[in-house]
């Protein structure tokens, strides 16, 4: 098995859980990693027994032995990362949101199409095994039809201008950051809805605090979803379905438990990770590369296309606008 020697670009706090997990997965290592500074670059590669620390994004990109970057730097970054590691030829695992809007999404998946190499948006969840054993529940049609998900991502974080999450420059807010959770599970597991309504709290610093999304089907189904980085809450997500229920628990995009119940009987599901959670995309890109595929039948573009204009409507409903290029 050829070992993928992994850039990072950005060594904040998902950073450090993406590298942490990568330890249990074979043929994978954090070969280069990048920051704006030197001594923070050297603390993390040290930590991960990274072979190259730098300075500079582009020194990363330029790097001949990088086979694929992860890119976990804010929001506002990710189209220009992208952009630079895509056109020195490398393969990309970018943070969600993929981007700040779908116009910036287009280029991305153009360039990478162009220098003919592996793009993908790294929402976790959608390779971790409790999403798929949901997704298959519901798909088996024992629960008959969804009638509606209510799901929410919520969590109190003290009120730093110049922090990512409150700082409109950096792309904060609640949307982007974690109501894109609750907006990807709607539509992996419901597909894309007939019609969008929206409400948000926007801040001083000018992001939304707290947004409320409903999600209205041809079918009558509806999806009522929520993120806030003002209030906390256990972050369930739960389908009521004609036969029963199901409920991911919280915080529902990472934790490895699910509760169904049929027939007033509840059974507990436990998934038992061995890690955080990142280990799974890690593994499923890595297989891509060594494939030589350019795009994941998981993740793939069109779903990410499917997601950004989602989040893109959303904003313009609640009235939240970024002031980034394209």
């Amino acid at each position: 098995m050829k070992t993928i020697r992994w850039g990072i670009l950005g060594l904040g706090k998902i950073a450090n859980s993406f590298a942490k997990d990568m330890q249990i997965v074979e043929g994978s290592e954090v070969y280069a990693v990048a920051s704006r500074s030197q001594e923070k670059a050297d603390e993390f590669g040290a930590q991960y027994k990274a072979t190259n620390c730098y300075d500079s994004y582009e020194k990363l990109a330029q790097d001949p032995n990088v086979d694929a970057v992860y890119i976990a730097t804010p929001h506002v970054r990710h189209h220009q990362d992208t952009l630079l590691c895509l056109k020195h030829g490398k393969a990309v695992l970018c943070e969600k949101p993929f981007a700040m809007n779908l116009s910036q999404v287009e280029e991305m998946i153009a360039t990478a199409k162009q220098h003919n190499v592996l793009l993908m948006e790294a929402l976790w969840t959608r390779f971790m095994p409790h999403f798929k054993f949901v997704q298959e529940e519901l798909a088996s049609g024992k629960y008959g039809a969804v009638k509606t998900l209510t799901a929410d991502f919520c969590f109190d974080a003290p009120v730093n201008p110049d922090g990512r999450l409150y700082n409109k420059d950096l792309g904060g807010g609640s949307l982007l950051d974690i109501g894109i959770y609750p907006a990807f599970l709607a539509l992996a597991m419901l597909g894309k809805p007939e019609a969008i309504s929206a409400k948000a709290k926007i801040g001083k610093t000018g992001v939304d605090e707290e947004t409320e999304m409903t999600f209205t089907y041809a079918s009558g189904t509806k999806a009522h979803l929520a993120s806030s980085i003002k209030i906390k809450t256990p972050s369930l997500a739960t389908f009521v379905c004609e036969n029963g229920m199901i409920i991911m628990q919280g915080q529902f995009h990472m934790k490895d438990k699910v509760t169904t119940v049929q027939d007033g009987v509840k059974v507990n599901h436990d998934f038992g990770y061995k890690a955080k959670g990142y280990h799974f995309e890690i593994m499923h890109f890595a297989n891509l590369l060594r494939a030589d595929k350019k795009e994941s039948p998981i993740m793939t573009y069109d779903f990410s296309r499917l997601l950004i204009k989602t989040l893109d409507n959303v904003r313009e409903l609640i009235g939240l606008e970024y002031d980034v290029k394209g």
